[in-house]
């Protein structure tokens, strides 16, 4: 196959005009601006940015146009079949404010047997009840979702049991969370001191060392502070649940970092919004920055995890495989 070669000018730049660069977000962003403005959410952010783009002037019909182009892109997007093998799910949710009252956008994100990276999945609920997580991930197995061995994510409650409901696999409550939890206990001066204690359980070698580390910790804790060792009693299987898995994995699963770009964008482009006006208008900005980022793993074409340590992992009979701790 020839390779196509780009032409390289004196001045200026070449991009091919049929291909718009990192556009649909920018389009989103705009639609839902002017929505907001045309059914009266006349904060002073989005009346600023309508002004900002050319005064007030924004007809209902060409709003109507530009949500109609974007939603049926980030539609087919969401909807989409989700095929293979999905071992490491990755679930995060952050609140936007709508015109009735606040909402919790929840996203996912999986590693798939080959090593890459997508948006799975996205959703929007009145709070994070367990219901709401039920039907989430119930969403994504009637989709295609399959083989998932982790979920890494925050919330200890609802989420937890969804996995354990409809997924039946292990669950990582996201390490760095989990240390904010229980410095809090641990008093202003005290911090630095817990945290480098409890750090010594995350750099043992194998499962059965961290675990015995942990408990040694606990047990020290315990005269000191004794709902931070209680606190590290009930987490003890949450947290450490990484240890599990290969070795090369583990930094990139003990929390839910690696999405936390992503959760800043989405956030710094939802507070640029600051009230939204319906629930349509957050799908259509959250879901077309979720499809631009997929894009732009795919074209990066740079696996996130060793390819050979996915599918020895994935290879290993069922009975081998950690199980959801009570």
């Amino acid at each position: 196959m020839a390779e196509l070669r780009i032409p390289k000018l004196r001045s200026g730049r070449y991009f091919p005009s049929f291909i718009e660069l990192r556009r649909m977000t920018e389009k989103a962003l705009t639609a839902v601006i002017q929505e907001a403005y045309i059914q009266g959410v006349s904060t002073r952010s989005v009346d600023a940015l309508v002004q900002a783009m050319g005064g007030t002037g924004v007809s209902k019909s060409e709003v109507s146009r530009l949500c109609g182009e974007i939603d049926a892109r980030v539609d087919a997007f969401l909807q989409r079949p989700i095929e293979g093998d999905w071992p490491y799910l990755w679930i995060d949710a952050t609140y936007v404010k709508t015109r009735q009252e606040g909402r919790v956008v929840i996203v996912a994100v999986g590693v798939n047997a080959d090593g890459r990276r997508e948006v799975l999945g996205l959703d929007i609920g009145a709070s994070e009840a367990e219901p709401f997580w039920t039907a989430f991930v119930r969403s994504l197995m009637h989709r295609g979702l399959r083989e998932v061995q982790l979920v890494i994510s925050d919330n200890p409650g609802g989420i937890k049991a969804a996995v354990s409901k409809v997924l039946s696999c292990a669950w990582q409550r996201c390490r760095v969370h989990f240390m904010r939890n229980a410095l809090a206990y641990a008093g202003k001066r005290g911090k630095r001191v817990v945290a480098a204690f409890i750090a010594t359980a995350f750099v043992q070698d194998t499962p059965q060392a961290a675990r015995e580390q942990w408990r040694r910790v606990a047990d020290q804790l315990r005269p000191i502070v004794p709902k931070l060792a209680e606190l590290m009693d009930s987490a003890e299987n949450d947290v450490l649940a990484y240890m599990t898995f290969p070795v090369a994995h583990r930094t990139k699963l003990h929390s839910t970092n690696p999405i936390e770009r992503l959760n800043h964008e989405i956030k710094r482009r939802t507070e640029v919004v600051g009230i939204f006006p319906n629930e349509p208008s957050i799908k259509r900005l959250v879901g077309a920055i979720l499809l631009e980022q997929t894009d732009e793993w795919v074209v990066q074409r740079a696996r996130y995890m060793p390819r050979d340590t996915l599918s020895d992992m994935i290879a290993q009979p069922a009975a081998e495989l950690p199980a959801m701790a009570d």
